[in-house]
């Protein structure tokens, strides 16, 4: 069942209450009885541990990204020799 943390008006005084969700949710001061009650933004108990969840198969693992490949390129001496080529034809 949840706790609840509330603070009491007309003492001050700071308390806890286990109780349903469903339950109204003001609780009387147990020091003072007063019905004016604040409920209180409190740390939650909830903590996910160990690989659980995520070890079977609800955790999203990244792709693995493609390396980029080199793109070929003609070397320097390839390139003039085709251009040398060319020219020759022309006699």
């Amino acid at each position: 069942m949840p706790t609840y943390d509330y603070a009491c008006s007309a003492c001050e005084s700071e308390f806890t209450v286990e109780k349903a969700i469903t339950d109204d949710s003001k609780s009387p001061c147990p020091r003072c009885e007063s019905e004016e009650t604040r409920r209180q933004i409190s740390r939650t108990s909830f903590v996910l541990k160990g690989g659980g969840w995520y070890d079977d198969g609800y955790g999203s693992t990244p792709s693995p990204s493609p390396s980029p490949s080199p793109s070929p390129s003609p070397s320097p001496s390839a390139a003039s020799a085709t251009t040398s080529d060319s020219t020759s034809s022309d006699d």
